[in-house]
């Protein structure tokens, strides 16, 4: 069992290939934020080296828009470092355009279509109390 979970929520009224762009992108944040959570690499029987993935589990959750803005409250009351994608980053083509959409808007107007963090189990199961499993 690991001390850690990984989370990525999902707006539930999106695309399926918009859920998936979405979970891709946040996951990246987790990776890139904690070197602890990837684990080696990958060979094959035949010396093929593939490169190394999450070491745990990543939990995804669909959620509704209120649901989205409370679990990002919830964690950022604990203090949770946690990675964001908002609708209006489905218009823009680079990071750098991606930051400034969400720059331009304050915290409590955000349209949040997902989000991912990770952290200690018990303080996870707090902040995603309520949700449910994406199906």
């Amino acid at each position: 069992m690991h001390d850690t979970k990984i989370g990525v929520i999902v707006r539930e009224d999106l695309e399926t290939w918009q859920k998936l762009n979405i979970t891709a992108f946040l996951t990246a944040g987790i990776a890139a934020s904690a070197d602890e959570s990837i684990g080696k690499q990958y060979e094959d029987g035949s010396g093929n080296t593939y490169l190394p993935i999450f070491a745990q589990p990543v939990f995804v959750y669909a959620a509704s828009a209120e649901h989205l803005q409370r679990t990002r409250m919830r964690a950022l009351g604990r203090t949770v470092p946690l990675a964001i994608y908002t609708k209006e980053m489905f218009a823009t083509s680079n990071d750098n355009d991606n930051r400034a959409v969400v720059k331009a808007v304050a915290a409590d107007q955000l349209d949040i279509v997902g989000l991912a963090f990770r952290c200690d189990r018990k303080t996870f199961d707090k902040i995603i109390n309520g949700l449910k499993l994406h199906p």
